[in-house]
């Protein structure tokens, strides 16, 4: 794994920063390159990042009965021209939307644009690892240590999750001999419990059932 630089000297959010690399991503590779998100090319995800955040059919994204709402809407932004799209996500939430009032891009979006700005940058066969700022390790790192635990609540089995120099966290009673372990990067742990088990450079160490068990377990909230 390469050394990472130790901080950033761009005093905007990860969550912006990320953002606007995701941006110039999407214009770099264009409407229709492949992403790590379920049979979605990068016009079907910048569409999902703007109804998420700007059209009340996002509700179907967490509940289930408004699903078809969701992605009606979805196909339907889709659908305009690229170019826009993306100028669109790039400069932020609309005005009404809940996204723009005070933390909510941090809170909401730290996650969200980093994911899937791997997403884009994974889904090709000669991706490199990114060099984060430690800055930027520890801001993933402390956002996953207080929602690891709705991750991984339906595991089958004990989970800790050990990030080097940034600590680890216990999910269940991880004394018990069926626990496993996952290390990486932070970064690379936010990969994996939100599914991209293949993409990410984690390590799992634990009795061969427990694993078995656990590569069997589907993630995701």
């Amino acid at each position: 794994m390469p050394d990472t630089p130790a901080s950033t000297s761009d005093p905007r959010s990860f969550a912006v920063r990320e953002r606007l690399a995701l941006a110039d991503l999407f214009d770099e590779v264009g409407p229709d390159a492949p992403t790590l998100c379920g049979g979605w090319v990068t016009r079907d995800l910048v569409a999902h990042l703007l109804v998420r955040e700007g059209h009340p059919a996002a509700a179907g994204i967490i509940v289930r009965p408004l699903a078809g709402w969701t992605a009606r809407q979805q196909r339907r932004t889709a659908s305009t021209p690229y170019a826009s799209l993306v100028e669109r996500f790039r400069h932020g939430p609309p005005l009404i939307s809940p996204m723009r009032l005070p933390g909510a891009e941090t809170a909401a979006n730290t996650f969200e644009h980093f994911v899937h700005h791997e997403d884009v940058r994974r889904a090709g066969q000669m991706w490199t690892l990114r060099e984060l700022a430690d800055d930027d390790q520890r801001t993933l790192w402390q956002h996953l240590t207080r929602r690891v635990r709705m991750y991984v609540r339906k595991s089958p089995v004990p989970v800790r999750l050990a990030a080097p120099d940034f600590g680890a966290i216990s999910a269940g009673n991880t004394d018990d001999p069926a626990a496993i372990t996952l290390t990486g990067a932070p970064a690379e742990l936010v990969l994996y419990v939100h599914g991209r088990r293949d993409q990410a450079e984690v390590d799992i160490e634990g009795p061969e059932g427990s694993i078995e068990r656990w590569q069997r377990h589907p993630l995701g909230v």
